[in-house]
């Protein structure tokens, strides 16, 4: 019987420093696109996929991504009393839209480490799971696709997206060979190569379905890059037992915690929203006609 994918796990125990000075006093994962935590994001891709339990992996000073999704009684009568009944849903419906439970990782062993953490709460079920970094476009329907091939195979599969030889050595890279439309089989894969030994121009991207098995795999795995334990290195354990896809994507990924991907997230949403798109289109055309 194939069994469906209805628990993720999203790490966000990272420090956020290379968005020092603003990360200093709030966790990265709560910087704003346009009007909202880029952590909602991630929260709404999963629960718009079919997700209905959320383990979200923290670490210190995260707690304003608790109360983010908790209910806001006082914020709430305010609102009420105010008559902004379209806020008020909208508060309501952050706190109800999915069963969201919390873990620290306690130390900052790398993915590897944190993806360890969530086994008690995972059990033997297979699993999603979502960088908090990176936000996926709904148009890109990476999350969907991943979990229509899951069904299919019942493997492992790993988001992949072609990056140039320059762009590799900060990603894992993946090897593979042809399934399907969008689905590969994985052959290799290693932990930010240097380019000139990078086995492909695919480079893993912060989604995944993993089966429990990852998870005694972790328990054994040694320190890899930058010492610490790398979930890259613990998938090429599970090429030689049960094998990894990969799902292949071209667009729709922003990375948030890159500077400049940041900006270009905040600009396409934008641009999108009905009730600033217009306007702040015109802006931007304005802005870039001076000399």
């Amino acid at each position: 019987m194939a069994l469906s994918v209805t628990k993720a796990v999203i790490p966000a125990a990272g420090l956020g420093t290379r968005f020092l000075p603003a990360t200093k006093a709030q966790p990265k994962e709560m910087l704003p696109l346009v009007d909202k935590p880029a952590i909602q994001y991630v929260v709404e891709e999963a629960v718009a996929a079919g997700i209905t339990d959320v383990l979200m992996i923290t670490g210190r000073s995260k707690r304003s991504l608790e109360d983010h999704f908790d209910r806001s009684f006082e914020l709430e009568y305010f609102l009420e009393q105010k008559g902004k009944t379209q806020e008020l849903e909208e508060m309501r419906r952050i706190a109800e839209m999915v069963n969201i439970h919390y873990i620290r990782q306690g130390e900052p062993k790398g993915l590897g480490h944190a993806i360890g953490v969530a086994a008690q709460h995972v059990g033997d079920q297979p699993f999603a799971v979502l960088l908090g970094d990176d936000i996926m476009h709904q148009r890109a329907g990476v999350l969907t696709g991943m979990l229509d091939a899951y069904h299919r195979h019942q493997q492992s599969i790993v988001a992949l997206k072609p990056v140039s030889r320059q762009e590799i050595a900060f990603y894992g890279c993946a090897a593979a060979e042809p399934v399907e439309e969008s689905v590969v089989r994985i052959t290799d894969i290693v932990e930010k190569p240097d380019p000139e030994s990078a086995p492909s121009d695919l480079a893993v991207m912060g989604r995944y379905i993993l089966t429990p098995s990852i998870f005694e795999v972790l328990e054994k795995q040694e320190p890899g890059k930058g010492g610490e334990i790398q979930l890259t290195d613990a998938i090429k354990t599970l090429l030689g037992t049960e094998g990894v896809l990969g799902y292949t994507f071209t667009e729709g990924r922003f990375d948030t915690g890159n500077k400049l991907d940041y900006l270009r997230a905040t600009v396409e949403l934008a641009l999108e929203r009905e009730d600033l798109g217009p306007q702040f289109r015109a802006f931007l055309e304005q802005r870039l006609s001076r000399p």
